[in-house]
């Protein structure tokens, strides 16, 4: 299935590619490859937030150079992740699992020696790709355990194990990254992908069934057909503004650059528009105004949370003169003060109300980090690291609580992948504007800015939820018809900066 939209294509019915027996629930054996394979995403995205210093000191890289460490990974991941939870629909989770575990091993390798920044550059891009694969292979078996049980007695329990698994290591990863460089160098944090992958690779083996879907291979118009579903045209062209307009943002780039963001974007929009199965319904998304403002605040809580992790950080090692383990320490607060609120908060409190008090925390964490100075106490900087942290324990959850009630009952999963996408766009946001406040360096003075940045995301999300009134109904209740089990579903996770599905 496409993003918002939904294939009618019958399931396989040949035994090689069906379900196991009708009636087998999930399989608790695949908990721990899944949950493994699962974190290697956020354990990349935030481990580097630290090192980015030390990188470029090693290779006499600016950090108008060093941010595309973190651009390419989401990047990429932002264009591949509904790309591949497609192919896992097509030729069933197995293979992108292993092909994707592998690749990250790889690149792991290729960071670890890598002799130029531009080798590092793609070892990160290799990363994103590999990173896709996991979360999509563990929804497509969760929900194929669903469909053959008809109850979720034990895949709710896989779920919560991913949920918690990717969520904590998103937040403490930034620790962990300075315990790493601490010990070995920032080559450390790349090294580290080699075993878990290794893991991956061996778990995986053993335990993920070899049951397909709907197969890829075999003639000429099979193949179309696989290209048509896949929307190729949509991806490239989607592929194409995004990363024309990250060289837009970043600048030093030619004018023409922004030429082909603009055209590539209309080609998409109208491709988008034209054919049978889009990569992006636009229509069914520009209908839906309360999904719209649900996506438009994720972009902004992610462009937030980025830019603290990346920009403050930074700024902790060279404005502040602390070593890449301190700064991983200093910013185990806002890491405990996440998970502690999305833990005591998560089920119980109403979305708009944790949207409220979300915003309003990132608000003063902002405004601490506005008028903070190298000298400042550090409990004045801690106290800036507990309003990032509330935000993130708040905002995220509610977000997908309130994407839940707003989708249509028969795209809330592709919605979700879409949330997903808007979250990495707002990560990417956030390193054009490091790499744009930070020319000189990581300065009081550029922090004060990007400071001022987070203040106005977290006016803007606060405005957003003000506004949204769909947020102050109570939400409707589940829809008791059973899902089609006649055509393949795509349910794409939601793991972005500090949360998960």
């Amino acid at each position: 299935m496409t993003l918002l939209h939904r294939h009618a294509a019958a399931r396989p019915a040949t035994a090689a590619a069906a379900a196991p027996t009708a009636g087998q629930g999930y399989d608790t054996r695949l908990t721990l490859p899944l949950a493994l394979g699962s974190l290697l995403n956020p354990i990349n995205s935030s481990m580097i937030a630290v090192a980015l210093v030390p990188i470029g000191i090693a290779f006499g890289a600016p950090p108008a150079q060093t941010v595309w460490l973190v651009t390419a990974l989401y990047l990429v991941t932002a264009v591949a992740q509904p790309v591949v939870g497609r192919v896992v629909d097509l030729v069933g989770p197995r293979r992108p699992y292993l092909v994707g575990t592998a690749l990250v091993g790889v690149a792991g390798l290729l960071g670890a020696f890598a002799p130029t920044i531009g080798v590092l550059v793609l070892a990160r891009a290799l990363l994103g790709l590999g990173t896709c694969a996991a979360y999509p292979a563990a929804m497509s078996l969760v929900r194929r355990a669903t469909d053959r049980s008809g109850e979720g007695r034990g895949t709710a329990a896989v779920l919560t194990v991913l949920a918690v698994t990717n969520q904590v290591v998103m937040i403490v990863g930034p620790t962990l990254g300075g315990l790493l460089v601490g010990l070995g160098g920032w080559r450390a944090i790349f090294l580290v992908n080699v075993p878990l992958a290794a893991a991956c690779l061996l778990l995986g083996g053993l335990r993920l069934p070899r049951a397909e879907g709907t197969p890829v291979t075999g003639s000429t118009a099979r193949r179309a057909s696989v290209a048509t579903r896949l929307d190729v045209a949509g991806v490239v062209l989607f592929a194409a503004s995004l990363t024309s307009l990250m060289l837009v943002l970043v600048g030093a780039t030619p004018w023409w650059v922004l030429a082909v963001t603009v055209a590539t974007g209309a080609g998409f929009a109208r491709h988008e528009l034209r054919t049978a199965h889009p990569f992006i319904d636009l229509r069914l998304l520009g209908g839906n105004r309360p999904l719209l403002l649900t996506y438009a605040r994720a972009l902004l809580t992610a462009t937030a949370t980025y830019a603290f992790m990346f920009g403050y950080v930074q700024w902790l090692e060279q404005g502040r003169g602390l070593t890449e383990a301190a700064a991983g320490l200093l910013m185990l607060p806002t890491s405990v003060v996440a998970v502690t609120v999305a833990s005591a908060t998560g089920r119980r409190a109403p979305v708009r109300a944790a949207l409220v008090v979300g915003a309003t925390s990132l608000l003063l964490g902002a405004a601490v980090l506005a008028v903070v100075q190298p000298d400042s106490p550090t409990w004045l900087l801690v106290l800036a690291g507990v309003g990032i942290g509330g935000m993130q324990g708040l905002a995220g959850l509610a977000n997908q609580k309130a994407l839940a009630r707003q989708a249509d009952a028969e795209t809330v999963g592709a919605a979700a992948g879409l949330l997903r996408t808007f979250m990495y766009v707002g990560a990417l946001v956030s390193t054009a504007a490091i790499a744009a406040l930070y020319a000189q360096g990581p300065t009081t003075a550029g922090l004060h800015d990007l400071a001022l940045a987070m203040v106005a995301c977290a006016a803007a999300v606060l405005v957003l939820t003000l506004v949204d009134r769909s947020l102050r109904r109570p939400p409707a209740p589940s829809n008791p018809t059973p899902p089609d089990t006649t055509a393949p579903v795509t349910t794409h996770p939601v793991t972005a900066p500090g949360e998960t599905a």
